[in-house]
This record gives C-alpha cells, sequence and structure tokens, in this order.
C-alpha cells in the first residue's frame, strides 16, 4: 500500500485572465506540487488556470483529483485523461469535500468563484474549524486590492490586524511551496474519505 501523501488544494480562475504570466504561474505551481511528492485537489475543470495546474500536476506524477458539480460538466469539462474526478451535487458540497481533502491551500489569480473560495478557508480558519496552511500568490499583485480590503476591514476592527495567523502572501509559486512544505512537514496527511 502507498504511503499515505499531503494533498494540496489549488483554488484558481476557471480562465486564463489577461496576463501570461498567469498561466506560466499555474503551470509552475503544478509541477512543484507534483515535484515536492504532494498530490492536488482542485475544481475539477480542465480549463483556463485551474486546467494548466492539473495537467501540471499530471504530468509530474502526483495523483489529481477534481471535486466538480454536475451542473459544471459542461462548462467546465474535466481533463481527458489522468484525473479522478468526485461529481457532487453542489458548490457546497465541492467546498467542503476540497477543505476536508486537503492538507494545504494555494490561491492563485481568479474570480469570484476563486474569492468565494478563499473567503470560505479564512473563515473556517477564523473560527478555529481548520487547521491548514492557506497561501494568496499575487502575481504581479493582482491581489493588492484584497489585503488592502482586508487590512482595512482589520482597521475597523472587525477582523485581528494579525492576518498573518489566517493565511501568507507569496509572490512566486516558488515561495508558495516553500511556505507549504514548512508547515506541512510535522503534520500528518488528511484523510481522503
Amino acid at each position: 500500500m502507498d504511503k499515505p501523501r499531503h494533498s494540496i488544494c489549488v483554488f484558481c480562475g476557471s480562465s486564463f485572465g489577461s496576463n501570461p504570466v498567469f498561466a506560466e504561474a499555474a503551470r509552475e505551481t503544478g509541477r512543484l506540487i507534483a515535484s515536492h511528492g504532494y498530490d492536488m485537489v482542485f475544481g475539477g475543470g480542465g480549463v483556463g488556470l485551474m486546467g494548466e495546474t492539473a495537467r501540471a500536476a499530471r504530468d509530474g506524477g502526483a495523483k489529481v483529483t477534481g471535486i466538480l458539480p454536475a451542473f459544471l460538466r459542461g462548462l467546465e469539462p474535466p481533463l481527458a485523461s489522468g484525473e479522478i474526478v468526485e461529481i457532487v451535487p453542489d458548490m457546497g458540497v465541492r467546498k467542503r469535500r476540497m477543505l476536508e481533502m486537503s492538507d494545504g491551500f494555494i490561491i492563485l489569480p481568479g474570480g469570484i468563484g476563486t474569492l468565494d473560495e478563499f473567503f470560505e478557508v479564512i473563515v473556517e480558519k477564523q473560527l478555529g474549524q481548520l487547521d491548514k496552511p492557506i497561501v494568496v500568490l499575487n502575481l504581479n499583485h493582482c491581489y493588492d486590492p484584497l489585503i488592502q480590503l482586508l487590512n482595512h476591514t482589520a482597521s475597523l476592527e472587525f477582523v485581528r490586524p494579525d492576518l498573518e495567523h489566517l493565511f501568507r502572501v507569496a509572490l512566486s509559486p516558488d515561495q508558495a511551496m516553500a511556505y507549504l512544505t514548512r508547515v506541512l512537514e510535522s503534520k500528518p496527511p488528511a484523510s481522503r474519505d
């Protein structure tokens, strides 16, 4: 029987965005997940940044598991091969499964769905229901406005001022993976059931 491996969940766009650096960083993130001996959990679609990350992780030897709501099958079809696809009834179940199956989270650039997933994990962490590392990959400063907003809410005393207890910010896939690896070294992998 294979030794259990840590799984990294990647939240990111189902499109490519406006800058080619986003797709290259997605591919590099997938390569790093595989080269560190981790598996990958993601939203299941083979399109956009999701697809780029998943293909790179798969091609590097990582087990790739996609959690795909049934209604998105036509809009975000899974990879043609090499992906375990779990079909779930809705977005809420998708997020819950991704949180359960993952040991750490990387947030790449993305849209409203990515932001929803990011807030899901930081809310769970803030409430003490999630003890897993979260990294925002702030490529080309795409998440500066989000970080400023969170700092603003902290200044209004709606969020604890030490946001680093919720998530870390990285400027490259290497930085993101270095942080996750440091945290995961001493933790057992999450249950995949």
